[in-house]
């Protein structure tokens, strides 16, 4: 099933959008739509125009209730989205410009994007949480991951209290333990928890409450492997939420229809990821093979009627009073050329209307491709094979009481291989960098970390360190290229080819989202000349077209590189070697 939804001004002419499919669904729409759009009309809001920004529109009457519900006693209905448009102030562009389209309350819905498309800012409109022009109809209420946390401090029972005042005990055991979660973390201060059991609680807490549409945004990041798994599984189980994730193994796991943000329009289509990426990726096949027709036909006739108009003009020169003749004077002779001359130029007139039905028919193709454009990297070879050894190393942290999280760990690494560490979250991962950094002179050793055994860098090596964290970015593009004292235009260009608009240039890094963030880490790492690449999640918010560059980057350069990532695919495709340290 595929639901496609056209949108006005930036995102091109408004088209009437459709579902097509199951026998539910067309009863629904057959009886509860026209009802919310009749509430919606006498309530004044349907398809507003108005310049000025208008409050939301929620329809919870009792008629539109009654129409969206189902058999079993529970809703299934329709969020409808008609002639939205929504720009932050003092921004250059629109970020949603008369976009309309619909979407199920029912369907296990992934949301995908580029990033800085728009897809954070959308839930944050279906919370209400800004104002917009248009209309957002649903019978539902909604509720969003992550929820904010004020009082980390607390145990993590009274901060359940905080993200929702009504919750029942047993239904947030009864999710925590579909999580495989044990009890024992409600008892616990919430800043304690690791990040895999905040989400997994955070999750818990959704899914504990009733007739709610729940909206998720990106629940994988800082998640191991296991727990991405883990999740996808509980997912799976549910329904009635839109997940934003760009972890193409984790949306498989869970989603059965997704919503893309292009170019110029919105998608609604049936189908997980690898679908999706398969009707998308021969759509664009399609495209480029039709684009590449009309481009020799448009030739073909510009040549054909730059022939005609020639011979056009020839036959009308013969005409009397131009290149008259002797035998031309007859009467005879003068109504022959003008009815040739007149044929001539109606059939170049057919070869230009021709020609501008193919232009029309080129200039709507290609709008929706994403350039994925090749990114360049410049590491470096060391003159020896073995660029890092690591014996019996041990990793501790005073402000834990000097306990260890690592033990006995050890590894080698060769010039070109791509290592992958994994393991459960607080297994030490990111300590190792940390500690390999250290050991080279790249930074000092960490507030507190303790290190013992080996750790034997190669003379002279060059590290290039993307970190977890993005809170340091501040101030401009420029000053941040000069820190590091790499090439700006290099910079920049990287940035472009990483969906970076020029309008981006000129704002502070802390306006940029989580996703824009990390590619200015990536950025600048892969403007570094290194021996060794040492990358820390660095997937964490980035869009699925990205990680696809990252990923034809890696293979073709071939970098010597030692990294955290839990992207199932990804790591598949780049890793030449994983570490689990669990069975260390």
């Amino acid at each position: 099933m595929v639901v496609l939804a056209g949108c006005g001004g930036r995102f091109g002419m408004s088209t009437d959008c459709g579902f097509y499919g199951c026998r539910r669904l067309f009863l629904h729409l057959f009886y509860a739509q026209p009802h919310a759009e009749e509430v919606c009309r006498k309530s004044g809001a349907w398809g507003a125009r108005s310049r000025g920004k208008i409050p939301p529109t929620r329809l919870h009457s009792p008629m539109q209730k009654k129409c969206a519900q189902k058999t079993g006693g529970m809703y299934m209905s329709q969020i409808s989205v008609n002639h939205l448009t929504f720009y932050y102030d003092g921004s250059y562009d629109n970020i949603f410009e008369d976009v309309s389209f619909q979407i199920d309350t029912d369907w296990k819905l992934g949301f995908v994007a580029r990033n800085g498309r728009g897809k954070t800012t959308f839930l944050h409109l279906l919370m209400n949480r800004y104002e917009y022009r248009g209309t957002i109809a649903s019978a539902m209420e909604f509720d969003y991951f992550p929820y904010p946390v004020s009082g980390g401090a607390d145990d993590t029972l009274s901060v359940i209290g905080e993200m929702d005042p009504g919750y029942e005990f047993w239904k947030i055991c009864r999710e925590l333990s579909l999580l495989h979660v044990d009890e024992d973390v409600l008892y616990r201060p919430f800043d304690t928890l690791s990040n895999g059991e905040r989400t997994k609680v955070m999750l818990a807490v959704l899914f504990a409450g009733e007739n709610r549409f729940l909206l998720i945004d990106e629940p994988t990041n800082h998640l191991d492997m296991e727990a991405r798994e883990m999740v996808a599984d509980y997912l799976k189980r549910k329904k009635g939420f839109l997940l934003v994730s760009h972890d193409r193994s984790f949306l498989d796991g869970c989603i059965d229809h997704i919503l893309t943000i292009n170019k110029t329009n919105i998608e609604v289509q049936q189908g997980n990821f690898s679908s999706w990426w398969e009707n998308k990726r021969r759509q664009d096949e399609y495209e480029r093979a039709e684009n590449e027709r009309l481009k020799k036909d448009i030739r073909k006739l510009e040549a054909a009627s730059k022939q005609a108009r020639q011979w056009a003009d020839y036959v009308e020169s013969t005409k009397i009073g131009r290149k008259s003749g002797i035998h031309e004077k007859n009467i005879d002779t003068r109504a022959y050329i003008g009815e040739k001359s007149r044929r001539m130029q109606m059939r170049r007139k057919n070869l230009e209307r021709r020609q501008n039905r193919a232009l029309e028919e080129k200039s709507s193709l290609l709008k929706n491709i994403e350039t994925v454009e090749d990114l360049k990297l410049f590491p470096l070879r060391h003159h020896k094979d073995v660029l890092l050894r690591m014996e019996n190393v041990e990793i501790g942290y005073r402000t834990y009481g000097g306990r260890k999280i690592l033990h006995g760990f050890g590894m080698e690494i060769r010039n070109g291989d791509r290592v992958v560490l994994q393991g459960r979250n607080g297994c030490g991962k990111s300590s190792i960098l940390k500690a390999v950094l250290a050991a080279a002179g790249g930074m000092p050793e960490e507030n507190g970390m303790t290190v013992e055994g080996r750790i034997e860098t190669a003379a002279g090596i060059k590290i290039s360190y993307v970190p977890q964290d993005t809170s340091h970015l501040r101030g401009s593009l420029e000053e941040y290229a000069s820190l590091y004292g790499i090439e700006e235009t290099l910079f920049k260009a990287l940035l472009r080819k990483l969906d970076f608009s020029r309008t981006q240039f000129d704002k502070k890094m802390e306006e940029y989202s989580g996703g824009q963030k990390k590619k200015v880490l990536i950025a600048r790492s892969l403007c570094e000349q290194a021996h060794l690449y040492l990358w820390d999640e660095p997937l964490n918010f980035i869009d699925i077209f990205s990680r696809m560059q990252v990923e034809a980057l890696l293979l073709e350069y071939r970098p010597t590189l030692l990294m955290v990532e839990h992207d199932r695919k990804f790591v598949e495709m780049v890793g030449t070697e994983i570490i689990s340290l669990g069975e260390q």
